[in-house]
């Protein structure tokens, strides 16, 4: 399995390799590191749909914000220039250009872009993710998200979702590398969950008092599990038909492990 995870990253990165070489250079170039640090009140807005967009660098999301969004961003490519924009409770953080971090960083070895964002948690949202290359350390927990698209590029991604109070969809596409969701903990309403599957091993850890129903169409790659009950491509926890909140998630495997862990 080690030399066909090896081979698509592979292909992936020469398929990036030849996009920058491909698009019109940006000039983007490695300068003095800069911090900046921005906060975003939510306003009369009783509930956000909130758009994260990094084109490559290393993402952190988490709870503990006073206002809608508390937010550090440090970086050292001037055309990168990370920032937040707000109106009608629509809220939208990106790179000044989003697409630089495939075009122009590509050829950049010390280049840096974190981003340390931190939300209110009383205020319901809806929010997508969309992270190009890096790696992404995801606290939701906390979170009032009623809805999480996340769709993932290249490197690894740990989120953690574990007994969320409102979350009822969760839509993740991987992308190559290795992903660890946390889904445990006591959920207080029924969950719909779809992932679908790139290259890499992908854990997935479940609660035990909340039922739980997986159905897994198989790729390449193995399945491992733990504390659950299997019936064809259906894979099942002990509270699942006894527990009154379940969660129903379908994977789409792609090429890597798979490892089910009811915690």
């Amino acid at each position: 399995m080690d030399w066909r995870r090896h081979l698509l990253i592979g292909l992936l990165v020469c398929a990036l390799a030849l996009l920058a070489m491909t698009a019109c250079d940006q000039g983007a170039r490695v300068g003095d590191l800069q911090t900046k640090t921005e906060a975003i009140e939510l306003g009369n807005a009783e509930s956000v749909t909130v758009d994260i967009r990094m084109g490559a660098g290393e993402l952190q999301v988490s709870g503990g914000a006073s206002d809608l969004l508390e937010a550090t961003y440090t970086y050292n490519v001037e055309e990168l220039d990370p920032g937040a924009t707000y109106s009608n409770g629509n809220l939208t953080i990106q790179d000044k250009d989003v697409q630089t971090g495939i075009r122009s960083l590509f050829d950049l070895d010390e280049y840096r872009n974190e981003w340390d964002l931190r939300f209110n948690e009383d205020v319901p949202m809806e929010m997508l993710i969309d992270a190009g290359a890096g790696r992404s350390d995801l606290k939701l927990g906390n979170l009032a998200l009623t809805r999480l698209d996340i769709n993932a590029g290249a490197g690894d991604l740990d989120l953690d979702l574990g007994g969320s109070q409102s979350l009822t969809r969760f839509d993740y596409d991987m992308g190559a590398g290795d992903s660890t969701l946390d889904l445990s903990g006591d959920w207080q309403n029924d969950l719909d969950a779809t992932i679908r599957g790139g290259v890499g091993q992908l854990t997935v850890k479940l609660p035990s008092d909340v039922g739980v129903r997986v159905d897994i169409n198989a790729g390449i790659g193995s399945i491992n599990t733990s504390g659950l009950t299997k019936d064809g491509d259906i894979y099942t926890n002990g509270a699942y038909g006894e527990s009154d909140v379940k969660l129903i998630i379908s994977i789409d495997a792609g090429v890597g492990e798979i490892n089910l862990d009811v915690e």
